[in-house]
């Protein structure tokens, strides 16, 4: 399996570790996002190491990529205790956790884990869904039920949960978005650099599902929204929050079946790039 480009040899050495979570059990429109890891690996050797946007390059960077977590396909439950289980003995380890998914469930161990680590933790939540549902299609474990587990199961409250770019989701996630998380539509990078202030104390998770960005920018997702912003905007949203204390990420919902030319991996590559150079 290929690893991230730059990544090291030593796991001990290393302040960062890359784990894959390959699953895409309970998406609701197309499937695929289970190559997401492998793709944005693989497309990261199409990047330079080095960042003209941080002036740093990988190779000074010392991470190492586990690659990718089994589990029987098909069973959503296993695969969460295995992610968390795997992610609370790195995290004992002293290692803070990048995911690459996979659907965007694969956010609730990984978060799970850092808020038991961390309990003043907030998490930055980067997508064009709400994921704030109770249940769907008679199911309560979902992509899109992904943000409602981590508000009211992970976070001491639910307005430690800041979500930016939202422009989908039902009434009943809206509304209760409003009423209980930092809910933000539509926008991203202006209402993000609103809040750098009170979220600079804390322990900070961030969750980019890469559907945030204009499908015609990133055609490779399961559940594209028109409406969008820019992979431009993205990037700067990510160099924006350099003085937060980022204690784990996860990048999802690629999906390169989907994809032309490769370009959401790509972007998806560079996005991981610059997060490991900005806090690595």
């Amino acid at each position: 399996m290929t690893r991230f480009i730059a990544n090291s040899r030593s796991l001990r050495e290393s302040k960062w570790v890359l784990l894959g979570i390959p699953m895409d059990f309970t998406v609701s429109r197309k499937s695929g996002s289970r190559f997401g890891p492998e793709s944005i690996r693989a497309e990261s050797y199409n990047l330079e190491t080095y960042s003209p946007s941080l002036d740093r390059d990988l190779e000074e960077v010392t991470f190492f990529d586990l690659e990718d977590l089994h589990f029987p396909y098909g069973d959503v439950h296993r695969a969460l205790d295995t992610a968390e289980r795997v992610a609370r003995h790195l995290l004992t380890l002293g290692k803070r956790i990048g995911g690459l998914g996979g659907e965007h469930l694969i956010s609730l161990p990984l978060i799970r884990a850092a808020a038991s680590f961390w309990p003043e933790l907030r998490v930055v939540h980067l997508d064009a869904h709400a994921d704030l549902r109770t249940s769907l299609r008679g199911g309560t474990l979902s992509h899109s039920s992904v943000m409602r587990h981590v508000a009211q199961a992970c976070l001491s409250e639910p307005g430690r949960l800041y979500q930016f770019g939202i422009r989908s989701g039902c009434r009943e996630e809206m509304a209760w978005g409003k009423a209980h998380t930092r809910i933000h539509l539509g926008e991203v990078l202006e209402p993000l650099v609103r809040c750098l202030e009170e979220l600079k104390p804390c322990p900070v998770y961030l969750s980019i599902d890469i559907d945030v960005v204009d499908p015609a920018a990133a055609p490779g997702t399961g559940t594209p929204e028109a409406g969008g912003i820019t992979s431009r905007e993205l990037l700067e949203a990510i160099h924006a929050m350099k003085g937060l204390d980022l204690v784990g990420f996860d990048l999802v919902e690629v999906a390169p079946d989907l994809d032309v030319n490769n370009v959401t991996s790509a972007l998806a590559a560079k996005c991981v790039r610059e997060i490991l150079l900005q806090w690595g």
